[in-house]
Parts: C-alpha cells; structure tokens; sequence
C-alpha cells in the first residue's frame, strides 16, 4: 500500500501529541493514602449496658419513676468516646472523654442539648458494673433533672420466640379507675366505699407468639384490650423497641430478656409481624376491659 508525504506526518504528529500527555512517575514516590483513624481502645468495655434509670427526689431514689436505661458504648479512642443513650423512647448520641485510673473507668459523657431532656452521663466502669449519674442541661424543663443508675452488660439479640415470664402478674397499675359502691350497715344507713380498681391481663399473653406464628381472629376475638394490646407491644419489644408509654414500660422493663435498643421499629418487623399488628390492632379497637381490685 502506497502512503503520501502527508499522510505520515500527520501520523507523526499524532502519535507524539498522545504520548505528551503521558506524565511521568517520580521513582519511590507512594500513592496517596487515607487519612488514618486514631485506634480504638477498651474495646471490651463496647456494647450495651442496661439497668434501671432511677430519678432521685430530695436525695433519695424515687421508685416510683423507674424506667429500663441503655448506655450503648460504640466507640473509644485516645482522641474521646462516643455512645448513645436509650431511654423511654428516647435515643441520644452522646460524645465525652474518658479517665482511667487503676481499674476504674471514668466517662463524663454529654448528649447534644437540642432536646429538652438532653443531660451530662458521669458514671464509671469497674469489672462488670457501670455506675453513675445523670443530669439535665435545663433542671426546670423536666420534672425529674436527676437520675441515678447502675448497670450490668447485656447483649441485644433478636429472637421470635422470646415470650414474657408466665409468674407475672400483668396489671395495668398506671391507667387504674376509682371506683363508688354504696352499702347498707345492719342498722340501716348506707356508706360509700371508693376503691381504686385495674385492668389485668389473661394468661395468653405468655401464650400467643405474635412474632413465630400467624395469629387467628378466632384466637383473639374473646381477649380482652389490654391482652391484644401486650401481645402487640411484645412484638415491638422483641426488636428493642423503647417505649415511651409508662403504661407500657411497666410490662417489660423488668423483663430480662428485653434491651431497648432503638426508638424505631420502620422496616424491622417481618412479614409474619405486620400481619398480626395490623390485625391486633383492628381487634383492639372494639374490644373491653374488666376493672377489679388487686393489691400492688
């Protein structure tokens, strides 16, 4: 094949253009890296530390306002800690430093300030036991601005087939109904008895899984509300759910197996779990409750 004079020197061109704008590379020069993170340290003390959440009323614990605490520690390094608290359905992150001294563990750990019951955690870590204390940023903005808690670890795993213990009496002490009666003495007058009076719940609320099996309408259409709704709120709690409800709380924040972990549950149930929300709730929606005496 015959070329012409300039079609080669086009060619040339050409090739000398691509070849110009190969840089060359400096010999030994690294490549660029990532900024390396501080390691992690105490890496052992990570997890959830769970525990009654005690309010602390003219310096003394009131036990009447108790709620289940999670002090999720996620991350230690030379440079600070960072966690995330957990508690009647709230979830903080919370960020502080942390002392070591011996074996004690020192944290002073703050959450961000941009919720009203947003406070400083001050507690310490020996052995198997986290202690301290809790204090709001603003004591007015709450009815109780501290709390004390001791803690122990406790892993978080989901399982269907957690159920609640069946020695428990279920009675829903935070929503009780006074109650008037009227009755006639021997001699004829007539006195008023006033008595405070609860829901309690059947035995099926340790019996029906909600999480491991698909609940019936015969199987729910005699319970009573509050055995739907427990059976409902255990779905949830199996998950970790906090709830923020008292009226809620008092079912499962002695329940051992039961960590809040999170104050959402959006994409965690499972199949089997929708369903049977979906109809616990219908069920509830016209079912009744009996109001007895019980002793607390």
């Amino acid at each position: 094949m015959k070329y012409t004079y300039p079609f080669i020197l086009f060619c040339v061109i050409l090739l000398f253009a691509c070849n110009s704008k190969k840089k060359p590379v400096a010999a030994g020069k690294p490549a660029a890296t990532a900024q390396e993170l501080p390691p992690e340290l105490h890496t052992e003390l990570y997890g959830n530390w769970v525990g009654d959440f005690v309010s602390i009323t003219d310096g003394a614990p009131d036990y009447e306002d108790v709620a289940r605490i999670n002090i999720r520690l996620s991350r230690i390094t030379a440079e600070g800690v960072e966690g995330r608290s957990v508690v009647k359905g709230n979830a903080r992150p919370m960020k502080g430093t942390l002392a070591l001294a011996g074996n004690t563990y020192s944290f002073v750990m703050d959450e961000p300030g941009s919720d009203r019951h947003d406070g400083r955690f001050e507690f310490s870590i020996v052995g198997d036991t986290l202690k301290g204390r809790w204090k709001a940023y603003k004591a007015t903005a709450v009815t109780h601005p501290v709390k004390e808690f001791t803690l122990v670890k406790k892993p978080f795993l989901y399982s269907a087939n957690l159920m609640l213990p069946e020695d428990w009496e279920y009675v829903d002490y935070e929503n009780g109904r006074t109650q008037t009666e009227l009755y006639t003495n021997e001699d004829g007058t007539v006195d008023t008895s006033i008595n405070n009076v609860y829901r309690a719940a059947s035995e099926e609320v340790y019996k029906l899984n909600g999480s491991a099996n698909e609940l019936t309408e015969k199987q729910l259409k005699n319970l009573k509300k509050l055995d739907l709704e427990i059976i409902r709120n255990t779905i949830f709690a199996r998950h970790g759910y906090s709830f923020k409800s008292k009226g809620v709380r008092q079912f499962f924040d002695q329940v051992d197996w039961y960590v809040p972990v999170t104050n959402t549950i959006d994409g965690a149930l499972t199949e089997v779990e929708q369903k049977n929300v979906t109809l616990l709730k219908r069920f509830e929606k016209y079912a009744q409750d009996n109001y007895d005496t019980f002793g607390r």
